[in-house]
């Protein structure tokens, strides 16, 4: 009876160091699509847009 406390005694402490030292899975933000409103490209271009119709002036419209 005592080897069998033994036995399961040293079962758990292992499962134990186990789960704190052992491989753990890399911590990894989950890959999604960006949207336009998260590239910087697309919001240096409308950035850059937006300055040069403040500069055109007021009543410069885009010719259709």
């Amino acid at each position: 009876m005592l080897y069998l406390l033994i036995i399961i005694g040293l079962v758990i402490v292992a499962v134990l160091l186990w789960k704190s030292y052992g491989s753990r899975p890399a911590a990894t933000t989950p890959q999604r699509g960006m949207g336009p409103d998260d590239d910087p490209e697309f919001l240096w271009r409308i950035d850059r847009e937006v300055h040069r119709r403040k500069a055109d002036g007021p009543d410069s419209s885009p010719s259709e």
